[in-house]
């Protein structure tokens, strides 16, 4: 999607709202999908159904303001991925999940992003996630809400750092 052309590419200012223009996630973030049911919302964010859901509770945590993913992060955006996390244990308990203990929270990691834009999936319970999507969720491309936290907090310097204890380098937060 952010590869994609709108008719006013020549113009550089303009080419932040060509990106809310074809950017599915923003036309769901501004309430310009009539199919998505916007389950939580605020002043910054929003959170809906995973149309792709991998457990029986899958929801997704969207910023309004398009954030293209997960490595844009900086120190500054800590309070905003809180506030996702927050947002989706809310959904979780108004959706009846009591074991806030089985869920997953988390981001993927580029190039293993289907729409590019920050988006935070919360699943629950995890121990039922589906058989074939375990793996999107447990794998070096994806950083738990905890693990992203500890990298903004803990990265001021902006080093590469190792994700999920692997050995592989990774791009730097």
């Amino acid at each position: 999607m952010s590869g994609e052309k709108c008719d006013t590419d020549d113009n550089q200012d303009s080419s932040a709202d060509c990106v809310k223009q074809t950017c599915v996630f923003c036309k769901i973030a501004n309430r310009d999908d009539p199919s998505t049911e916007i389950l939580a919302e605020d002043e910054d964010i929003v959170c809906f159904k995973d149309i792709d859901p991998g457990a029986p509770h899958h929801y997704l945590v969207i910023p309004k303001k398009h954030i293209h993913s997960c490595l844009s992060l900086q120190a500054d955006d800590i309070n905003l991925v809180k506030k996702m996390a927050d947002m989706g244990r809310d959904v979780l308990k108004a959706k009846n999940v009591t074991n806030l203990e089985d869920i997953s929270l988390g981001f993927h990691v580029p190039p293993y992003i289907t729409v590019p834009h920050l988006h935070l999936h919360v699943l629950a319970p995890f121990s039922q996630s589906f058989r074939w999507s375990r793996c999107k969720y447990t794998a070096i491309w994806y950083l738990t809400e905890e693990t992203l936290l500890k990298k903004l907090m803990g990265d001021k310097k902006r080093k590469p750092w190792r994700c999920n204890n692997c050995m592989l380098p990774c791009v730097a937060l």
